[in-house]
């Protein structure tokens, strides 16, 4: 055995019973490890936030509602406007669409989306038991925009025996009296050529001033042409925009799609009752239009040998 020194240092470590040493750094280190954590009370249990699950009927009848109204939004916006389009045809099917009954005289429109036009297959429509015997073309649009296929169209038309027209694309935010002169400049009608029209379906910034430069290009182009021009625009545009007893003087062209009779209640000389029409020499699907009245009818809105060309 081995005696120890009475002396015994301050930092010796000590034996523990198993006869290891164990430092008091090591004590210390430990000393604090079995402690229990104390609870967090009730603000910790206030804190714990609760998961609410959805019940699978819910579920199911959220997604059923969120279709529902996909396929009731769909229909009002994209079918129910065009319904007509798949409604089956019980009156006369001619040109790839229904033709409004009650109508003789037939005719199209056209710019340089439908491209190149062959007259002279075009031209079998006028012997067709369906004929076909006016058209409007767009000359020009704004102060400096003029169709590109206009001066081609506007000399073969005449030329293979179509009643013509020509027609201007109003824009709201250009000076009408600019306009008025462009077109002017564009088209040179002659005797038998149908009115100037105003194509009009822009409202611009602000609805006076509208119609305040619809008045003078009408004025204007009346003027110097000394025929009442025509006023094109869809039913619900003229209603809301066009609609008083200036306006109301001008011969009005409708456009009204995929509906079986117009309804706008106040005067009206062409009908645009479809835009999906198909022609022999067009490769594009062009307007169809129907004139309100006779063939002869047609004739005496055209203009006369002692009104063109003529300035007051």
């Amino acid at each position: 055995m081995v005696q120890e020194s009475p002396l015994m240092p301050v930092n010796k470590p000590r034996r523990n019973p198993a006869g290891r040493m164990k430092s008091p750094s090591a004590s210390r280190r430990t000393g604090g490890a079995g402690r229990k954590k104390k609870p967090a009370g009730k603000k910790g249990k206030r804190g714990k936030k609760r998961v609410w699950n959805m019940p699978g009927w819910l579920q199911y009848v959220a997604m059923g509602s969120v279709a529902a109204l996909f396929v009731i939004g769909f229909y009002y916006f994209f079918i129910r406007p065009y319904a007509y389009r798949w409604k089956p045809c019980y009156g006369t099917k001619a040109y790839g669409v229904c033709l409004p009954a009650g109508y003789s005289v037939h005719g199209f429109d056209i710019s340089h989306h439908q491209g190149d036009i062959n007259w002279k297959e075009l031209q079998k429509v006028q012997n067709a038991p369906f004929p076909v015997r006016f058209v409007f073309m767009k000359a020009s649009e704004g102060g400096d925009f003029s169709d590109t296929t206009f001066i081609r169209n506007f000399d073969r038309a005449r030329q293979y025996g179509f009643i013509r027209g020509a027609y201007h694309f109003f824009n709201p935010n250009t000076d009408a009296v600019r306009q008025a002169d462009f077109f002017i400049r564009s088209v040179k009608l002659e005797p038998g050529d149908l009115p100037p029209v105003l194509d009009i379906e822009k409202v611009g910034d602000n609805e006076l001033e509208l119609r305040k430069g619809v008045k003078t290009w009408l004025r204007l182009i009346e003027r110097h042409y000394r025929v009442k021009p025509i006023l094109y625009a869809s039913y619900k545009f003229k209603e809301r925009y066009l609609n008083d007893s200036i306006f109301n003087t001008y011969p009005y062209w409708i456009a009204h799609y995929y509906v079986d009779s117009v309804r706008y209640e106040g005067e009206w000389k062409f009908w645009q009752h479809t835009d999906g029409g198909t022609l022999p020499g067009i490769r594009e699907q062009v307007d169809l239009n129907v004139f309100n009245g006779t063939l002869d009818e047609l004739k005496r809105m055209t203009i006369l040998p002692d009104s063109a060309f003529h300035k007051s």
